[in-house]
């Protein structure tokens, strides 16, 4: 008899094992089916470019199952949904946070680029266009973050299919960044600020050779050195100057 309800006890332990266990594959299934769900909304939202939808269907999936099959992708997409929308404190903050938490992730050079690219919007957007000072006059953090941004993906991964654009945005952020530091110089000089001046100039000509800025940097340095006495560093500006670019009239 103990023999029977044992073998009893037995069957009911692995029927009720084999429920809990359906249940939870049941449960399971539930959850990657309204992941699915989510996703696809949000993927159809942004195919129409309704963007601020595609937030809030990717958002929630990311608050539901931050781990499912669809979490990486979910972020990726909501880093380029905040940048449609222009909210760009926001896409930095996704795009920093996919790079922290996924560091091997085959994706990665997406996020360093977006974050890059949100930055340089930033930079150059419409509304800064039309409202603010002229672009060498500009603050130039944002420039400064979005060129290390960009470093920093070609650096990682220099055959990256985002290089040659990367590398273009360079080019250009150089340019930018040069070009403000000559603006401050001048700000310098105006003031009476010689040496001030001055090393701002050679600033230019040290870290951005090859730039559009660096001769007026170079004629700054000669003008300074003269107004500080120091007829040698200003003919050697000068020196340099001319043999690099003949045909500036100084």
């Amino acid at each position: 008899m103990k023999k029977v309800k044992s073998i009893v006890f037995i069957l009911l332990v692995s029927v009720l094992a084999a429920c809990s266990a359906t249940k939870d594959e049941y449960t399971e299934a539930a959850k990657i089916n309204n992941a699915f769900k989510l996703f696809e909304k949000a993927q159809y939202s942004m195919y129409s470019g309704n963007y601020r939808n595609a937030v809030e269907y990717l958002e929630r999936l990311d608050g539901l199952y931050p781990f499912g099959p669809y979490s990486h992708q979910a972020q990726l997409n909501l880093i380029y949904s905040y940048y449609q929308l222009s909210d760009y404190a926001s896409g930095i903050a996704a795009a920093e946070r996919f790079i922290r938490q996924n560091p091997r992730h085959k994706d990665l050079d997406y996020a360093y680029y977006m974050k890059g690219l949100i930055n340089f919007s930033t930079e150059t957007s419409f509304g800064k266009e039309i409202f603010s000072a002229p672009m060498s006059e500009r603050d130039a953090s944002t420039a400064r973050q979005s060129f290390d941004d960009f470093a920093e993906l070609l650096r990682l991964f220099p055959n990256s299919k985002y290089a040659k654009d990367t590398q273009y945005r360079l080019i250009y952020l150089r340019n930018r960044l040069a070009d403000y530091e000559l603006h401050v110089a001048n700000y310098y000089l105006k003031r009476s600020a010689y040496l001030a001046a001055a090393n701002r100039a050679k600033y230019v000509v040290d870290h951005y050779p090859r730039t559009p800025a660096v001769p007026k940097a170079l004629e700054m340095m000669v003008i300074t050195y003269k107004l500080l006495d120091l007829p040698d560093l200003a003919e050697n500006s000068r020196r340099i100057l001319l043999l690099n670019y003949p045909d500036f009239k100084i």
